[in-house]
This record gives structure tokens, C-alpha cells and sequence, in this order.
């Protein structure tokens, strides 16, 4: 394989100028431009894109933080972020972090030590401080999850609205014994759709019982099984159930039906993301439609214009509520 020096040998230029040359710039002239691509083209000369990334002090690799790689949620976003990173020459860096703090430093002294150029965050659980004190040197973008007081550009949806219109929905076809399946809420998302809960319930004057909001440790499948069961054993079994995952919203559907029981005739469910699972569950899930695909797209292009050194403004998007067999009959 040729190297640079043989480049400018053939050319009869300096290596300098055939450094020049491949970073576009334009204090060379139109024949010496010329005799140097030539030359490039008759070796077949590919320059070392680390050494280019090396000497403009950029890695082209942006890292994208997530607590699970397995949960469903985060593909679409994932997809919307790789096709904007590579849509500009960059590459991206899946980083699980468990919310484990010890993995996230190591993930954070990339970007310290410019092995990587930014992050986009969507743990719930990241070290904030932490993560706070890196922006103030190094570009990062939020998520659809974010901390409000951080000062780190994010986008997201209004989870409070969405959560809103979801048990609106479940009010208007009859249903005032409505459960809450809810995460932890020292996560914002799960302090605001319970926030949106309330809201629907208090507009239709229907009392809150904080019996019906149930609280499972993590997102998973089997959480929604649990606190499913928990609710099947209740006194004043509800008639409607809101979970704020469709992860959650499943594992509901799978324990009443092993209950014996339909839904939505017994029991109504209604979820939250609109998961590609959510469309294959018998029967089909009610959800709330998060634009996953641009959410990445948006934080991707948000992140490399802040590389840049562009300023970055918050986005929050449009989201949507899917009416499916779950809630309809």
C-alpha cells in the first residue's frame, strides 16, 4: 500500500502539500491540486483517516448512552442516531452502562480524553453532576431522557401531556377505576406521566387513590407481570390499567390473560412508546406513539452541531396516541 511520501514523490511536491491537499485546503493551486489527485489515484493511495482525525484533535465517534441494550425502546432511536452520524462521517459507540456509575466514567474519559467527540445520554439513571460538569467542556445532548436544572440541550416529548391523553382515553369509553403501573420516580418520565395521571383524573372530578398506582424497580416485562398480579389480588379490582411502558403494558396483558380474564372486556390496558411489540400482542396494545426514529435523528444532528460549535436549542416533539384493540374491543 502507498504512503504520503511516495505521493508527493510522484507528484514532485512536498508532503506537506499533499497533506494540504487531502484537508481541502485551498492555498494550494489548480495544477498542483491536480498533479497531487492524480497521483493519489495512479498509486491507489487511501490516507489514514486516524491519522487525519488525530491531527484535527476530532475521533469522529459520537458515544450513545443506555442503561439496557436489550429494551426494545431504544432501537428506533438508535437507528435515527446512526443514520444522521453517518449521514456527516461520524461513527457511533453503544455504551450499556447498567446505571452503573464505575461504567460510566470509563465511557465519560473517552470523550476526556478525545478518543470520542460527544454523548447522547438517554439513561434516566446517569451521574447528572457528573455528566453537568462534562458539558461544560465537551459537547452533550439529552435524550428523551434529561434533567431539567443540567443546562444540557435535550429532546424529548411532554411525557405529562401524553400520559394525559392516555388516561383521558380511558375516561371517555367509561372507565373511572383506572390503576397506574409506574417506575421509580426518582425518574423524571415517571414522575411526570403520573403527574399526567392525576391530571386526567382530577379534571373528571374522580377521586385519586394512590391504592391503584403501583411501583415496579425497572421497565421490564416481568415488572408488568408482578404488579399485574398485585392488581388482579386488589379488593376493588380496577377496569382500566395505565402503564407508562409498553414493556410494562405486556407483561399486564400476559398476567391477566393467564388470569382467565379479557381484555379489554375485563380489563382495559393502555401503554407507553409504541414498541414494534406492541403491534404483535393478542390482543394489540393501546400506546402512546413516541417519534423514536427522529427523536435519534434530532439528537444526533443536535450533537454534531454543537461539536461544531454551534448553539444548541431543547426540542420537545409531537407524540401520539395509537387506539388498538386493547382499549376498543
Amino acid at each position: 500500500m502507498a504512503n504520503i511520501q511516495q505521493v508527493a514523490k510522484q507528484a514532485g511536491v512536498s508532503v506537506a502539500t499533499v497533506s494540504r491537499v487531502l484537508n481541502g485546503q485551498s492555498t494550494v493551486t489548480a495544477k498542483t491540486r491536480i498533479k497531487v489527485e492524480d497521483a493519489i489515484k495512479k498509486l491507489n493511495y487511501e490516507p489514514s483517516l486516524l491519522g487525519r482525525n488525530l491531527r484535527n484533535s476530532e475521533s469522529r465517534i459520537l458515544l450513545i448512552l443506555i442503561p439496557k441494550i436489550a429494551n426494545p425502546f431504544y432501537l428506533d432511536i438508535i437507528n435515527g442516531i446512526e443514520t444522521a452520524a453517518l449521514s456527516q462521517n461520524y461513527n457511533i459507540l453503544l455504551c450499556e452502562t447498567d446505571s452503573n456509575p464505575e461504567r460510566e466514567n470509563i465511557y465519560f474519559d473517552l470523550v476526556r480524553k478525545k478518543m470520542a467527540d460527544g454523548i447522547i445520554s438517554m439513561d434516566p439513571a446517569v451521574n447528572i453532576d457528573t455528566l453537568t460538569e462534562l458539558a461544560e467542556r465537551h459537547a452533550i445532548i439529552q435524550c428523551s431522557e434529561y434533567s431539567e436544572d443540567s443546562g444540557i440541550p435535550y429532546v424529548t416529548i411532554d411525557n405529562e401531556e401524553a400520559a394525559y391523553r392516555a388516561v383521558k382515553h380511558l375516561i371517555k369509553i367509561g372507565h373511572e377505576n383506572i390503576a397506574l403501573i409506574n417506575t421509580d420516580e426518582k425518574y423524571l418520565y415517571a414522575r411526570q406521566r403520573k403527574a399526567g395521571y392525576r391530571k386526567a383524573l382530577e379534571e373528571q372530578n374522580i377521586p385519586v387513590n394512590e391504592d391503584n398506582i403501583y411501583y415496579t424497580q425497572h421497565l421490564g416485562f416481568e415488572y408488568g407481570q408482578h404488579a399485574m398480579k398485585k392488581i388482579l389480588g386488589s379488593k376493588n379490582r380496577p377496569t382500566a390499567v395505565f402503564a407508562v411502558s409498553d414493556l410494562l403494558a405486556i407483561g399486564a396483558l400476559k398476567e391477566i390473560n393467564s388470569y382467565g380474564l379479557s381484555v379489554p372486556e375485563d380489563i382495559a390496558v393502555v401503554g407507553f412508546d409504541k414498541i414494534d411489540f406492541s403491534n404483535m400482542t393478542n390482543p394489540t396494545l393501546t400506546t402512546i406513539a413516541q417519534p423514536m426514529h427522529r427523536m435519534g435523528t434530532i439528537a444526533a444532528e443536535m450533537l454534531i452541531d454543537k461539536i461544531k460549535g454551534a448553539d444548541v436549542e431543547s426540542i420537545i416533539l409531537d407524540h401520539e396516541l395509537v387506539i388498538r384493540e386493547s382499549t376498543s374491543g
